[in-house]
């Protein structure tokens, strides 16, 4: 999951995969700005064919957040 997201990550903010850490936090180091996290999230939703909570999305902060959440969605 971690590596499908660095792929989708790379489609929204100008970094390299192999600078996205699991603790690398989406707005400080990547440099996402509300609306692209948001996007991404949309894409990610399509991607994976999930539905992403809203009030879990203000939780995640970090790449590897993001990626268990995911996993427990894909799971179900």
């Amino acid at each position: 999951m971690f590596e499908k997201l660095k792929d989708i990550i790379c489609n929204y903010v100008e970094v390299k995969p192999e600078d996205i850490r699991p603790e690398s936090r989406f707005m400080e180091d990547l440099g996402f700005t509300s609306f692209d996290f948001m996007s991404m999230l949309g894409e990610i939703e399509d991607e994976f064919d999930v539905e992403i909570e809203q009030q879990k999305v203000a939780d995640i902060r970090t790449v590897k957040e993001a990626a268990e959440y995911l996993e427990t969605l894909v799971e179900e």
